[in-house]
């Protein structure tokens, strides 16, 4: 996310309908581990177009898309404007490059953000950072794939490297759980998506 690939006509056609199918089946994942009752905030680092973020959005008293790329909140913003919907923000912001982050939340999400980032553990920690007490963090991104090489992504996370980069940033309670796979989802290459949940 550092390099900002994500120009205005990348963002203008992000939304394909194989990233709008995943991002649905992440979305109904994220539900299932959310709290029975209704939750004050959500903060979506890394939201992009707002994929994900707006079916959650129901969840929440208030949500705050942040996404490091100003076309892709551009493209979340048009959404905004087009659905009954006055309690989500969607916002630029690089926690990588800017810590002006005001707000807190009762559930952070991260997904399929860390794959792009260099500095994975400082991300964690300056999100951790903004989770209230008892709040819960979730993670959705890759499993650990040997056959990825890409110089600007991951290629994947082993459970081992979740559960430390986590019990390091000091949350607890972790569970870290695959719940998809797929053809041609990371790098051309077949793929699985886990799940983290923790808490602050």
């Amino acid at each position: 996310m550092g390099n900002n690939a994500f120009n205005k006509q990348h963002a203008k056609r992000y939304d394909t309908e194989d990233r709008r199918k995943l991002a649905t089946i992440i979305a109904d994942k994220v539900k299932t581990v959310l709290p029975d009752k209704k939750q004050h905030s959500l903060l979506d680092y890394g939201g992009g177009t707002g994929l994900v973020t707006l079916p959650l959005a129901g969840h929440f008293d208030n949500v705050l898309l942040l996404d490091a790329s100003q076309e892709m909140i551009h493209v979340a913003q048009d959404k905004l404007a087009q659905i009954p919907y006055h309690h989500i923000e969607a916002r630029k912001l690089d926690l990588m490059e800017d810590d002006q982050l005001d707000v807190n939340a009762d559930v952070i999400l991260v997904s399929l953000v860390l794959i792009h980032v260099p500095d994975v553990k400082a991300l964690l920690q300056k999100l951790k950072n903004r989770l209230n007490e008892g709040g819960l963090f979730l993670i959705v991104d890759f499993d650990k794939n040997e056959r990825v090489d890409h110089p600007k992504v991951h290629n994947g996370f082993t459970r081992e490297e979740i559960n430390e980069l986590l019990t390091n940033i000091g949350l607890h309670d972790i569970e870290i759980n695959t719940f998809y796979h797929g053809k041609n989802l990371l790098v051309n290459q077949d793929a699985s998506l886990f799940i983290a949940t923790s808490r602050g």
